[in-house]
């Protein structure tokens, strides 16, 4: 391929969450890392939503040399593993009718997203909003994930049921984070939280025993009476 840089580079930007074609604005000659691989940087404009982007390109690079990877704004990651397979695909469609600039589509799947975290919980109340409050009882979500809940789910009602009002980019961009949010504390950090207070305890049970083991055994008190 060419080492001759281009004016415009196809990428996936992570603002859009789509495949644009972004102009240079600035760029770097090839230089090595610390392994010694040489690399060019280019700094870029989003032509969709004007996102500046920092792109990449391995000298070496055996991609079609039109085609560069963003690394800055990072990419959307992808939900851990403890997340239930079934909520991973549900909330991968979501993004994916974001992508795809299907906004009310996107809510909708957010709302499914929810309903499947009920359900996983073993919680099937109708309507939605009573699965949520009886998941707060419970001790699942705190007062501030349920208004996130509850606020997700009015807006899927929104999307489901025709108003003649669109759901609007930044509406549906919430959705999908919030919902992220909702799934990261719930299979993630509460998971994370409950191992390191189980972690705490044993390390505290050991200890104890330790203490109990290395303490001096306490001689009984000798008599004063003398003996006959």
């Amino acid at each position: 391929m060419s080492n001759e840089p281009l004016t415009e580079y196809v990428t996936e930007c992570p603002i859009c969450q789509q495949k644009v074609t972004a102009t240079v604005e600035v760029h770097n000659d090839f230089a090595p890392d610390n392994e010694f691989e040489f690399w060019r940087y280019f700094i870029a404009r989003c032509r969709l939503c004007y996102q500046a982007l920092l792109l990449e390109q391995p000298q070496n690079s055996k991609q079609f040399e039109r085609e560069l990877a963003c690394v800055w704004p990072a990419p959307p990651r992808a939900l851990a593993e403890t997340v239930p397979e079934v909520l991973r695909r549900e909330h991968f469609e979501a993004r994916t009718c974001f992508k795809s600039k299907a906004y009310t589509a996107t809510v909708v799947m957010v709302r499914r997203t929810l309903e499947g975290v009920c359900a996983q919980h073993g919680i099937n109340k109708k309507p939605l909003h009573k699965a949520f409050e009886e998941m707060k009882a419970v001790g699942l979500i705190e007062g501030r994930l349920l208004e996130w809940a509850q606020e997700l789910r009015v807006l899927g009602n929104e999307g489901a049921h025709f108003t003649g009002k669109p759901v609007t980019r930044q509406d549906a961009s919430d959705a999908v984070a919030l919902a992220e949010a909702l799934l990261d504390y719930l299979y993630v950090f509460n998971e994370q939280f409950l191992q390191f207070k189980d972690r705490r305890k044993k390390v505290a049970e050991i200890a104890e025993k330790v203490t109990q083991s290395t303490a001096p055994e306490k001689s009984e008190p000798q008599s004063d009476t003398p003996q006959k």
